[in-house]
C-alpha cells in the first residue's frame, strides 16, 4: 500500500472510531468480553428478548412484566457498562456486587406481590430500605448508561419532594418524606414502575427487536444500496440518496445517531465526490438522521410513551405522524435541490448493474417486513402482537436469501442485541418514573402551567413559544425519551388548558424534544457526522439546524391553528378533508419559501429583499394566525372566513419569484 494510501486508511479509521464514540455518547460505553464470560453475558441479553417475546405472545401481569423487565435491565448495565472508562472491558467486584443487589431488590418487589403493594402509605422498615437501595441501584446505572444528567434530574425533582415546605411561593407544597416516596416510586405502578416502563417493557423492546433482525438479517444496507440506486442519474442524486436512505432506514431503526453514522460511512464520499463541503454534508447527514425519530412505522421511543399518555391506539400516532413526516422530507428535499444549484453539485455515477429493480427482485422481502407491523396493525391485531408478528415475518423472510438468512450464530447475536441496545433507554424511562411520581405527588404540573400561562398573560403564542424553549432547553441535558417525558408531565398541561387538544399538545412536545439530536451542547447526531466528514462539529451543527429548522416550525400549525389539526390527520371541527389538503398545501409552500430564504437561493441566488420577503412568507404560512392576532383583524370578509397570512404568504412568495424571473443576473 503507498504511502498515501495508509494515510487515507489511518483517517477513515480515526473518522469511524470517532464516531463509534458519539454513537456511544448515546447508548453508553460497553464492555466487550470474550470467552465464557461474554457467553454467559450474551445469554443473558438473549434470555431478556425470549421473556419479552413471550409476554407479547402470552399475558403477564404488570406487576411482574414491569419489574424483571427493569431487573433484567439493571443487571446487564452493571455487568455491560463500567463504572469509569478506565474499567472498561474488565468485570470488576462492585459490578457483580451491583448485578447481585439488583436481583434482590426486585425479586423482593415480586415475591412481595399484593401483600408489599396494600402497604405502600405505610411501608416496613424493610420496604424502605430495600426501596432506597433500588433506586440507588437504578440511579447508579442510568448514569453508567446515559451519562451524569439524568439522575441529577431525579435527584433535583426528589429534593423537590422531600424539602416542599422550605421552598418559596408559589413552588412550596405540604412536603413528603423518604417513608412516603418509597411507597409511591417503588411498591406501586405509579412511580418508577409506570407509564414510561410499561412502554418500555412493552413496545420500545419489542420494536428494538424488530430493529435487530431486521438490521442482521442485511436490511439496513438493502435500504441504503436501494436510495443509491433509486436517486442516480441527477445533479442531486447524491443528497437525494441520503435523505431517501434516512427515512428507509431509520424508520426501523428510530436511533438519530446511529442512523447518521450508518449512512454517513456509505454516503459521505458520494456527497464530497458530487461538490459538498464538508460541514453542508455533515448537516444534510445528521438532519436525514433526525428523520429516524419522526418517521412512521417505529417513530423514536417516545412515540410509544405518546399512545400511552394518550390511552390512544399506537396506529392513531402513526397516522398523525404521516403528513409532518412527509413535510419534514420535503423540506430536506427542498434544500436538496437548492443546493445542487447554490453549490454547483455535479450528478454521481451509481453502480448500473445494482439498480432499483435489480435490487427490489433480490431482496423485495425486506420491504414486506418493515410495513408488516402496519399491515397487521389495520388487520385489528395490537400494537404489540403486531410487532410479535412483523418480527416473525423478518425471521422467517430473511431464509429467502443465502446472505440474510439468520441462522443459529447470527440469531442469537440478534436476540442478544435486541435487549443490550435498548438497557440505555429502558434506564431512561425507569428513572423517569421517579420524576413522573413527584410530579404526580406534588401536584408539579398544573403548578408550573399557572406560572407559565401567567407569564404568557393568557396568550397561546407566548405559551406556545414559551413550551418549545423549555422542551428545547431540557432537551440539551437529556435524551428525546426522558426530555419527553418530562415535559409532558409538566408543559403540556398548560397548552391544554388553553383549549389544544391533548393529542396536538402531545405531538409539538415530542417534535421539539428531538430537536435535542441537534442542538449542542448535546448535538450528538452533527457531531457524529462531523467526525466523519472531518468538518468543524459546530458549523456542522449550525447547518443541520439550517436544514431542519423549516419543518420545525410545523408543529406551531397544529397548536396555533383550530384547522391546523388536519396536518395530524384529524378533520377539523365544522371541516372536511378538503381543510386538511389545504393546510398541508399552505404548510408545505410555507416550508419550500423558507428553506429558499435559509439558502439564500430560489431560482437564482436570492437578494436580500427577496429573502426578507420569502421569510416573512413562510412564517406567514406556517404560523396561522399572526396577522389575526397582532392587528385583530376581523374573521370573515363579506360572510367568507379569510387567512389573511396564507393570501399575504402565497402573494410575497409570488412576487419573490417574479423578481427573480425578471431579474437577469
Amino acid at each position: 500500500m503507498t504511502e498515501q494510501g495508509t494515510s487515507a486508511a489511518g483517517a477513515d479509521d480515526a473518522a469511524a472510531k470517532k464516531a463509534e464514540e458519539f454513537i456511544e455518547q448515546e447508548e453508553g460505553a460497553v464492555n466487550r468480553f470474550g470467552g465464557w464470560l461474554g457467553v454467559a453475558i450474551s445469554g443473558l441479553a438473549v434470555a431478556m428478548t425470549l421473556f419479552h417475546l413471550y409476554a407479547a405472545y402470552d399475558i403477564v401481569s404488570a406487576q411482574v412484566l414491569r419489574p424483571v423487565h427493569v431487573g433484567f435491565m439493571l443487571v446487564l448495565t452493571f455487568l455491560l457498562f463500567p463504572m469509569a472508562r478506565r474499567f472498561r472491558h474488565r468485570l470488576m467486584p462492585w459490578d457483580i456486587l451491583g448485578a447481585a443487589a439488583s436481583i434482590a431488590v426486585v425479586w423482593y418487589l415480586i415475591a412481595g406481590g399484593d401483600d408489599l403493594t396494600d402497604r405502600y402509605t405505610a411501608p416496613r422498615a424493610m420496604d424502605i430500605a430495600m426501596g432506597l437501595a433500588f433506586m440507588a441501584l437504578l440511579l447508579e446505572a442510568t448514569r453508567r448508561s446515559t451519562g451524569w444528567i439524568m439522575p441529577v434530574v431525579a435527584l433535583l425533582f426528589l429534593a423537590y419532594a422531600l424539602f416542599g415546605p422550605h421552598l418559596p411561593p408559589p413552588w412550596t407544597h405540604r412536603g413528603y418524606d423518604f417513608e412516603r416516596l418509597v411507597g409511591q416510586l417503588y411498591m406501586t405502578l405509579e412511580g418508577v414502575f409506570g407509564t414510561a416502563v410499561d412502554v418500555s417493557s412493552s413496545l420500545i423492546i419489542m420494536f428494538t427487536i424488530f430493529g435487530a433482525i431486521l438490521q442482521f438479517s442485511g436490511a439496513g444496507k438493502f435500504f441504503i444500496d436501494f436510495s443509491m440506486a433509486a436517486m442516480g442519474g441527477k445533479s442531486s442524486s447524491a443528497g437525494r440518496s441520503v435523505v431517501m436512505a434516512s427515512f428507509l432506514l431509520g424508520g426501523p431503526s428510530g436511533s438519530g445517531v446511529a442512523t447518521t453514522v450508518t449512512i454517513g460511512s456509505v454516503a459521505y464520499p458520494l456527497l464530497a465526490k458530487a461538490g459538498y463541503e464538508k460541514n453542508a454534508a455533515g448537516g444534510l447527514l445528521a438532519a436525514g438522521g433526525l428523520g429516524a425519530i419522526l418517521s412512521p412505522p417505529v417513530l423514536g421511543a417516545a412515540a410509544f410513551l405518546i399512545a400511552e399518555f394518550l390511552k390512544i391506539s399506537y396506529l392513531d400516532v402513526i397516522r398523525m405522524a404521516v403528513i409532518p413526516t412527509i413535510l419534514y422530507y420535503l423540506s430536506l428535499f427542498v434544500m436538496v435541490e437548492l443546493d445542487t444549484r447554490r453549490f454547483g453539485i455535479v450528478g454521481v455515477t451509481i453502480d448500473k448493474d445494482r439498480g432499483v429493480w435489480a435490487l427490489t427482485r433480490e431482496y423485495w422481502f425486506h420491504f414486506v417486513s418493515l410495513i408488516s407491523i402496519v399491515v397487521f396493525m389495520l388487520l385489528g391485531f395490537s400494537p404489540l402482537l403486531s410487532v410479535f408478528w412483523a418480527t416473525v415475518v423478518a425471521w422467517l423472510s430473511s431464509y429467502l436469501h443465502r446472505d440474510c438468512a439468520l441462522w443459529p450464530k447470527k440469531l442469537w447475536q440478534a436476540l442478544s442485541a435486541g435487549s443490550i441496545g435498548m438497557l440505555n433507554v429502558a434506564g431512561t424511562c425507569a428513572t423517569a418514573g421517579i420524576i413522573v411520581g413527584v410530579v404526580t405527588l406534588t401536584g408539579l404540573g398544573l403548578k408550573f402551567s399557572a406560572i407559565a400561562i401567567a407569564y404568557a398573560g393568557g396568550s397561546l403564542l407566548l405559551t406556545t413559544v414559551y413550551t418549545a424553549l423549555i422542551v428545547w432547553v431540557i432537551g440539551l441535558a437529556v435524551p428525546v425519551t426522558a426530555s419527553y417525558i418530562i415535559c409532558a408531565v409538566i408543559a403540556a398541561p398548560a397548552l391544554i388548558q388553553l383549549g389544544v387538544p391533548d393529542y396536538a399538545a402531545h405531538m409539538f412536545i415530542f417534535y421539539y424534544a428531538v430537536l435535542s439530536e441537534v442542538s449542542p451542547p448535546t448535538a450528538l447526531s452533527p457531531f457524529a457526522a462531523a467526525a466523519i466528514t472531518g468538518g468543524d462539529p459546530y458549523k456542522t451543527t449550525l447547518q443541520s439546524w439550517k436544514y431542519t429548522m423549516p419543518a420545525f416550525l410545523v408543529p406551531f400549525v397544529f397548536v396555533l391553528d383550530p384547522a391546523g389539526i388536519g396536518l395530524l390527520l384529524v378533520v377539523p371541527k365544522d371541516g372536511s378533508w378538503i381543510d386538511i389538503v389545504a393546510i398541508t398545501v399552505t404548510t408545505g409552500i410555507g416550508i419550500g419559501a423558507i428553506a429558499a430564504a435559509a439558502q439564500s437561493w430560489l431560482l437564482k441566488r436570492t437578494t436580500a429583499i427577496e429573502r426578507l420577503l420569502l421569510l416573512a412568507a413562510g412564517i406567514l404560512l406556517v404560523v396561522p394566525g399572526l396577522l389575526e392576532r397582532w392587528f385583530g383583524l376581523p374573521a370573515k370578509l363579506a360572510g367568507i372566513s379569510v387567512n389573511y397570512g396564507d393570501v399575504i404568504g402565497i402573494a410575497a412568495v409570488a412576487v419573490a419569484l417574479a423578481a427573480q424571473k425578471l431579474r437577469k443576473t
